[in-house]
């Protein structure tokens, strides 16, 4: 991707080096405060959803991605509202690789604000962008506690992205999903999810989720997640058409689409797929969808709500 010498977004938090020092588990329950995250799946996960509200096209659904190995309904009771935790201080990294992995993120934040800030004044809305905030081990966000294990994340409760940037060696070493376009489609998919929240579909979610039941909310789930892919589609091709693209990208980010699908994940982690447990997509789901968005640019669509076959 081209990226070099362009424009950054202002919209980034460093907190590399800042340190953890920050107790508790993944999130809090009813009495901390905590709530659902959106994020990219690093295996062995559960999950829940549901949702409904509009971009001017039909938005319906949302979704919890969940942490390893923790129920989804002990997650989420309780609402999202922001954590006690105190924040951590802003401290730049030392790694010079990974400060240049910095500025390519602050690059791809940049061209997500362009793209939705466009979106958003089509549909008569205003866009307010996510702010990003890269970390190193721990530090605290509005949903509990960000643990770099969780891998990228992001929470409706402070309208933040969480990304420790030691994820994109996963991706690359363990997921073998390399290359920048895939580095560039894992924030856009999360940011594919503040679009969601902005669009009112999360606040509705955060009411309903109580009357479903996980494997609904599975389903659920797996469609708002879909949606976000196909959103991060959607900023590929907006992508394309700033020729920014390399030979090669669109590639990398449908390698890395395969290689998170849930079928793929649980077969590498326990050597077999249970389907309803599925919160984020099959393989060629996941695929499918970021290639909707990245070939027609219509975010309608990404009704992934209204299809009859995923």
């Amino acid at each position: 991707m081209k990226w070099r010498g362009r424009k950054q977004s202002s919209h980034m938090e460093d907190r590399r080096g800042a340190g953890g020092g920050i107790g508790g588990g993944m999130f809090r329950g009813p009495s901390g405060g905590g709530g659902p995250s959106f994020r990219i799946p690093t295996g062995g996960t559960r999950g829940g959803a549901i949702g409904g509200g509009g971009l001017g096209l039909i938005v319906i659904v949302v979704v919890v991605g969940l942490m390893l190995g923790v129920n989804p309904m002990d997650l989420l009771s309780g609402g999202v509202t922001p954590s006690s935790a105190p924040q951590t201080q802003s401290a730049p990294g030392n790694n010079a690789s990974e400060d240049e992995l910095y500025q390519f993120m602050a690059v791809v934040a940049q061209d997500t604000e362009d793209l939705w800030t466009e979106v958003f004044k089509q549909n008569n809305m205003t866009y307010t962008p996510p702010t990003i905030v890269v970390y190193s081990g721990q530090t605290s966000a509005g949903c509990g506690v960000a643990q770099a294990s969780m891998g990228p994340f992001y929470c409706p409760a402070d309208q933040n992205v969480y990304l420790d940037l030691s994820f994109y060696d996963q991706l690359r070493q363990q997921f073998g999903a390399p290359g920048d376009f895939a580095q560039a489609y894992v924030l856009a998919h999360e940011i594919g999810h503040h679009v969601q929240q902005l669009t009112g579909v999360l606040p509705e979610f955060n009411q309903r989720r109580q009357r479903m039941s996980e494997e609904e909310a599975n389903a659920y789930s797996v469609r708002v997640e879909l949606q976000a892919d196909c959103y991060a589609g959607i900023w590929a091709n907006y992508a394309g058409q700033q020729n920014l693209l390399d030979s090669g990208d669109v590639e990398e980010a449908l390698n890395a689409a395969e290689q998170i699908g849930d079928d793929t994940l649980q077969k590498r982690m326990q050597g077999y797929a249970v389907p309803k447990t599925f919160n984020h997509g099959t393989s060629e789901q996941r695929q499918r969808w970021f290639g909707i968005g990245q070939r027609t640019g219509d975010v309608g669509q990404c009704d992934t709500f209204s299809a009859s076959q995923l």
